[in-house]
């Protein structure tokens, strides 16, 4: 899976998120408020690999792959 060049944005499978740099601070936000909605039932965005069953793993590999539709702003 190769991202797209040319533009502000990376794309993968279809899906886009902003090309920056999050802080370990701005990571661990995202990934556990992805985590919480996967517990209560959310579905995940991409196809579950059979050697994951914790929502936070499944969360981390969604970060990794950047199909979490979850945006940071900075002031």
């Amino acid at each position: 899976m190769k991202p797209r060049r040319g533009s502000s944005q990376t794309q993968y499978e279809g899906v886009s998120m902003p090309m920056q740099e999050y802080t370990k601070f701005e990571k661990a936000r995202v990934v556990g408020a992805r985590a919480l909605q996967l517990a209560h039932g959310a579905p995940p965005l991409i196809k579950v690999p059979e050697d994951i069953t914790e929502p936070l793993d499944l969360a981390e590999l969604e970060f990794e792959k950047g199909v979490i539709p979850i945006t940071i702003i900075r002031d």
